[in-house]
This record gives C-alpha cells, sequence and structure tokens, in this order.
C-alpha cells in the first residue's frame, strides 16, 4: 500500500507540473477568455476532485483487498 501512496503522489505531483505549464502558455486567445472568466479555475477544481476521488477509491480497494488476503491466509 505504501507504494500505492508514493506512486500516486508522484502522479499528483506530475498532474500539477503539467497544469502549471498549461496555464503559463498565452499563445490560445480563448485560455485569456477562460481566465477572465474565472471558468478554469472550475476546471482545475473538478478535475482535482475526480482525481482525489479515484485516489481514495483506489486506496479503499486496496484496504479491502489486503484484508481478504490476510484472511484467507489464517484459515
Amino acid at each position: 500500500m505504501t507504494k500505492l501512496i508514493k506512486y500516486s503522489g508522484l502522479l499528483l505531483i506530475a498532474v500539477f507540473l503539467l497544469a502549471a505549464q498549461a496555464m503559463a502558455q498565452d499563445s490560445n486567445p480563448d485560455a485569456g477568455l477562460m481566465r477572465s472568466n474565472g471558468k478554469i479555475f472550475v476546471v482545475m477544481a473538478v478535475v482535482l476532485t475526480i482525481l482525489a476521488g479515484l485516489f481514495t477509491y483506489i486506496i479503499s480497494i486496496d484496504k479491502k483487498i489486503t484484508r481478504l488476503e490476510k484472511e484467507g491466509l489464517k484459515k
């Protein structure tokens, strides 16, 4: 499980870095419109919420599988 948490942390850092790089580029005039209306922050909040939910789900599934494996070894 610690490997899962370590790799999910690395993935989250990579996503943050890619998002920061994407926000730094001003070559698209529509990107200015999204930023000026504040919609980019809504999009980022939704993406981060979905990622947090997926990580939570994966961790809970991992805990359940670990518990089932331990119960199977006892019998």
